[in-house]
Formats: C-alpha cells, structure tokens, sequence
C-alpha cells in the first residue's frame, strides 16, 4: 500500500514538474501538414468502352457502386425534361424482372438500388453485394418502358410544375440559369408544362437507346471487396452492355454583359427578394488558379464567417445569410454571390454585395483570412479523405479531367502555396461584378421604386426568362372598398367621428426653416371654412393669407390683394378642419407602396390622398395644379408624426414640397377649441 501511494505522489510531482515548465501564454505550434496517402485504385477497362475503379477498403462490411455516364450536356428543345424522365422510369422493371419483385428484392436485402439520366447507384452489406450489382445491372442494360408507368410519370411531372408554379425561389433559380445561360444552351432550359407534354414514350426510349450508353461511361465501385473476384463479376455483367454512338453537339458560348445590369422578374406574392450577382467564368478543376479560387470565394462568401455572411446578416441584419460559389465546369462555369432579403433592402442588399465583391477584387485579403480560410479547406480535405466514397470520387476526378495522378496528393501543398497576390489575381478574373447579371426575384412595387435610384440599367423579365416591360406599381383595390369606407377609417383611427365634429376651432403654430433661415407659421381655422395663415420671421410678419368664409385676401410686403373668384368658390367648398370629411365623393384609384407600406390613394376633384392601409390614417396628399402656361404641376405634402390633442390625432410633422422648396414644418403649439376668435378672420 506504501508503494503505492508512493507512486502516486511521484507521478504527481513529475506532473507539476512538467507543467510548470509549458508556458500556456503562447499558442504552440502546429503540427506538421498530414500526409495524404490515398491508395491507388484498380482500373480497367471493358471492350465497350466502360472504364471500370475499384477502391477497396475493408473497414467496414459494406459496399457500393457508382455508374457515371460522362456525356456532354446536350439541348434537348421542345421536349426538355425527356432525359429527367427516362432517368425516373430506368428500373421499373427489367425483361427479367418485374417493377415490384425488383423493389422487394431491394427492400428484403436492405439495400440501395436508384437509377437517374446520367447513371445508377447501389449500395449494400458486403455478402448481398454481389446480387445487388446484378439488380442494377439488370436495370441499366434491360429496363422496361411501359405505357403505364410513363402515364404515372408525366403525371407526376406536370403536378410538381403546378405545385412549383408560385414558388418565388423557383422561378428564381429558373429565371437566373435562362439569363445566364441562354435559352438555347443545355443548362439554360427547363422543364415546362408545354415541353412535357409534347413528350411521347417514343421519345423517352429514343433517348435512353441514344445517350445511356458504356461508352463515356465510368463505374466506380468502393467498399469490403476482393478486387479480383469483383473484376469478374463486373465483367460477366456489364460486357454485354452495348456500346452506341453518341451524337456530336457544339454547346453554345456563354458571355457575360458589357457592364452590370439588373434583371428584375415580378412576383406579386413574393415577401422577400431573392438576389443572384451572377458571371460566367472559365474555370476547371486543376487549372492553374483553381485553388487561389478556391481560397478568394471561400472569404468572400464560402460560409458563416466570410465577408458576405458577416456583412449582410451580422452588420446589417438583412439576410438569414449570403453566401457566393465557384461552379468549376468544363463546360460553362459560374460565379454567383446570393441572398433572401427582405424588400425593403433589397436595394442596400445589392450594394453591400457588390461593395464586398469590389473590395475583395481591388483590395488584398488579410493574412490572417487567407490563412484561416486554407486551414479550414486543409481540415476538410484530410476529414474527407477519411472516406472511401471520398477516395473513390477522386480517383473518377482523375480520370474525369485528365489530372495527374498525384493531384489529390498534393493537393495541401498546393493549398498552402496560394498567396496573397494569387488571391487577388483570381479574385479579379473571376468575380466580374463590373460585368455581373444582378438578377434579383421579388415584389416589384416594393422594390421597384428604390432600385430605380440604382445606377444599373434594369431590364424585367416573367417568371420563364422572356423580356417583359415594367410591371405595373400598383395592386388591386380589395372588393367591398369605397373612398367612404376609407375615410371613416381614417375617422376612426384620429378619434372617432364624434370627436371629430366637436372640433369647431384649431390653432396650430409650427417651425420651419427656408434656405436658412428660421420660419414661424401660425394657423388658424374655424368650422365650416374660417382660414388665416401668418407667416413670421423673427418676430415680422412675411405674408398673411385670410379667408372669412366668404371672401379673402393675401398680404405681402405690405401689399394686399382679394383673392380670385377661383380660390374662393375653392375655399368656400371646402371644410378648414377637416378637409377629408368632403373626400367621401372621391374615388379610389389604386394601392401602392409607400415608404414600406401600402397606401390606398383616393382622387378627389384636383387632389390625390394617400392613406396607410393598416392605420387608416392620412400620411400624403398631391394637389395637381397647372401654371398660367398650362403646365401640370404637383405639390406633395406629407403628414407623419401624429399626436392626440383633446381626443383627436393631429400630425404634428408636415412636409409640403414647392418646386425646388422643401418645408419641413415641425407642430410646437396645437391647441383645439380655444386661441381663435371671429377677429383673425378680417
């Protein structure tokens, strides 16, 4: 028992010994880069051009298979969608087997067997493999197309087209592949009611007999094997996969704008908008920047801490997130930077976007962010390698793009020899957002306004890429509304119409400042039509403006003048208090938005009023006048900032806009029923 307890305090002393001698103040330091070692698969061909990987790894007691048919993407015109629908209708049931003794087989076995337009996947427990790769060789070389089951898949189609028909996100990824691409291009065309429809069961075999063919055909298989056992059950099931010949097909050139436009479709029942800056870009796995791509996108908008994500949601809270992609092709390669905002900041949104695409082309990224954005790709990269599937898609990678063998081998090293320089140069070749399609998805009379002040050209489109014109800005006016139900609206939200008709008399003095200088104006008003306005400056009366009901002056610099028999037949017709209370005789003309919100607009006689359509109460008014020279012209006033006085809401902010003149009249002193008498009206 002393031994041990001897031993015990020994091993605790040496362990304060040791530690006492680390200094926890310094970071310490890394380790050494991990060594890839990916293994090197088996590869072979068959006679019919089929190009066979075999990846063993004996972990674990499953394996899978992986049928890659490598052709160039091809425009399939009015009948796209036929590809989709014959990769759906591949495996229901063979010449050998029927659709649901294929499916129980499957089910029993506790496997994964799925077919698709460019290949197959399946996937079981090592001992059940071997059938499994039966059943989905079976599926490849011998499916059956029957009347019926491409009845059921028509059906299905043109139901999830009906169900995606209002879908704002939809349309949006739509919209976007048809301006980017074009509509003549492979992955700019789309599904449509129309296209699947013209689609005859001829067409889906004529399909699968042309295109799903071994020739450009890659089958990966990964897992517990024995390389030369599964050799030869590979061959004696897929040699007798005939080969055909695949048609030729030039794909057309894709070309970005000769400066930043914006592409707006139209949704009415969008609550958000969704914004894609998008250019196309050359860009190939293995290309000589692809990895100093790699690090510029992934601090741009690669994830929860790049620039995008930190700015749009972190900094600005527009966006649950923003995020942009490289999307590498031998084909037709992207660069796309996103974000769902809300539609007030739609515009914001965009600049934001491209300030950060802009800052990053024409400013070095810190070290420390070029750093941590490679350790984060290295962390990935060695978590991934881990797994077979990985190994496996690397070693088709390989062979895919024609890499050298030891691409992925090296593929640290060449993580860790991007630069800051690298960084930019890529950062500067591939995120055009000089000459970017800003394709934004969203509510137009909403956003509409504000994009407008934008310095893009905007350009509109429908939800199917076909060029449109503006859409209209306004909505429609909801059944059962009349101008007489929104002004009691408008009644009821300033106290109610009791309150109202008890006002009999108002004074109001409020402050304003014009070019400068400091403006006093005092208002009065009796019931029915009683007005004097007196406007002050520093204690001196500028101008006065009476109406006593049945006639009226102006006075100004000491000069007074009646007013026209014009403005006294006006006067006399109307109500001083409460003018509204005439607009009942108004019509209703539209709803359009207005600072974030709806306003119904009412036209009475010369004038148009706007009222909130959620408060009811009054927030604009444009008087349409024209000049002795018939010239129209418009004199907005705005109201805002309303406060109760005696039971009744008053603004106590109003802004009337003259020509150049903005007046900005601030309420200091409103008083109801009492400071007015008959003598301000003489």
């Amino acid at each position: 028992m002393k031994t041990k307890i001897a031993s015990l305090i020994t091993l605790f002393l040496i362990t304060i010994s040791v530690n006492a001698q680390i200094d926890r103040s310094k970071m310490p330091e890394p380790g050494p880069d991990p060594v890839v070692k990916l293994g090197k698969p088996t590869t072979f061909t068959l006679k019919n051009g089929l190009q066979v990987i075999l990846v063993e790894n004996n972990k674990l007691p499953r394996a899978s298979a992986s049928l890659n048919i490598d052709n160039k993407p091809y425009f399939e015109g009015e009948i796209a969608g036929v590809s989709g629908m014959m990769g759906s209708l591949l495996g229901r049931g063979t010449s050998n087997i029927t659709k649901d003794e294929f499916n129980e087989k499957v089910d029993f076995l506790g496997a994964n067997v799925s077919f698709y337009s460019s290949g197959a996947f399946a996937s079981s427990l090592k001992k059940y493999f071997p059938e499994i790769l039966g059943l989905m060789a079976d599926g490849v070389k011998n499916s059956k197309f029957t009347k019926e089951e491409f009845d059921k898949e028509v059906q299905i189609t043109l139901d999830g087209i009906k169900s995606s028909e209002k879908s704002v996100t939809a349309a949006a990824r739509r919209v976007e592949d048809v301006l980017t691409y074009g509509k003549n291009h492979p992955f700019g065309e789309f599904t449509s009611k129309e296209s699947v429809e013209r689609i005859t069961l001829q067409d889906v075999k004529n399909n699968y007999n042309t295109y799903y063919r071994p020739n450009n055909a890659y089958l990966v298989i990964e897992g517990d094997i024995d390389v030369k056992a599964t050799k030869k059950l590979v061959k004696s099931l897929f040699s007798n996969w005939e080969k055909g010949s695949i048609p030729e097909y030039t794909m057309p050139a894709t070309t970005n704008p000769t400066t930043a436009e914006i592409n707006f479709i139209n949704m009415d029942n969008a609550v958000q908008s969704e914004i894609a800056i998008i250019n196309n870009i050359d860009l190939t796995l293995g290309d000589k920047d692809y990895y100093a791509a790699l690090m510029a996108n992934n601090i741009l908008g690669g994830g929860g801490t790049a620039r995008l994500f930190m700015n749009l949601r972190e900094d600005k809270g527009y966006t649950y997130g923003s995020y942009s992609s490289l999307r590498q092709s031998r084909h037709a390669g992207t660069f796309r930077a996103t974000a769902s905002v809300r539609n007030m900041v739609t515009d914001s949104s965009v600049v934001e976007l491209q300030k950060e695409i802009n800052k990053i082309r024409y400013k070095k990224v810190s070290a420390e962010e070029l750093e941590n954005s490679k350790e984060e790709y290295i962390g990935g990269f060695v978590m991934d390698v881990q797994k077979p599937r990985t190994v496996a898609n690397f070693a088709l990678n390989i062979a895919r793009y024609n890499l050298p063998k030891d691409f992925y081998a090296n593929y640290i090293k060449n993580i860790k020899a991007v630069t800051l320089d690298d960084v930019q140069n890529a950062a500067i070749k591939y995120f055009r957002g000089d000459k970017a399609r800003i394709v934004i998805t969203g509510k137009g009379i909403e956003v509409l306004k504000n994009l407008e002040k934008t310095d893009y050209a905007i350009k509109y489109f429908d939800k199917y890429g076909n060029a449109t014109e503006k859409p209209e800005m306004t909505m429609p006016i909801p059944d059962g509304m009349t101008a007489e139900t929104v002004v009691n609206k408008y009644l009821q939200a300033i106290g109610g119409k009791d309150k109202v008709m008890a006002v009999k008399t108002t004074m109001m003095v409020a402050n304003a400042t014009v070019q400068g200088t400091p403006v006093v104006m005092t208002m009065k008003a009796a019931a029915p039509n009683k007005t004097s306005q007196i406007v002050s400056v520093m204690g001196n009366t500028m101008s006065k403006s009476v109406f006593n009901g049945e006639n009226g002056y102006q006075e100004a610099r000491g000069q007074k003048m009646n007013l026209p028999a014009e403005q006294v037949a006006k006067a006399k017709d109307g109500n001083a208090l409460f003018k509204d209370l005439a607009y009942t005789a108004g019509k209703l003309l539209r709803i359009e938005p207005l600072e974030g919100k709806n306003a119904i607009v009412l036209q009475y006689k010369d004038t148009e009023v706007f009222y909130d359509m959620a408060s009811g109460l009054k927030v604009k008014e444009i008087e349409n006048t024209k000049t002795p020279d018939g010239k129209a012209v418009k004199t907005p006033t705005v109201f805002s900032d309303y406060k109760a006085v005696k039971g009744v809401l008053f603004p106590h902010g109003i802004g009337v806009k003259m020509g150049p003149i903005s007046l900005d009249l601030k309420v200091t002193d409103l008083k109801v029923n009492e400071g007015v008498s008959d003598a301000d009206f003489e």
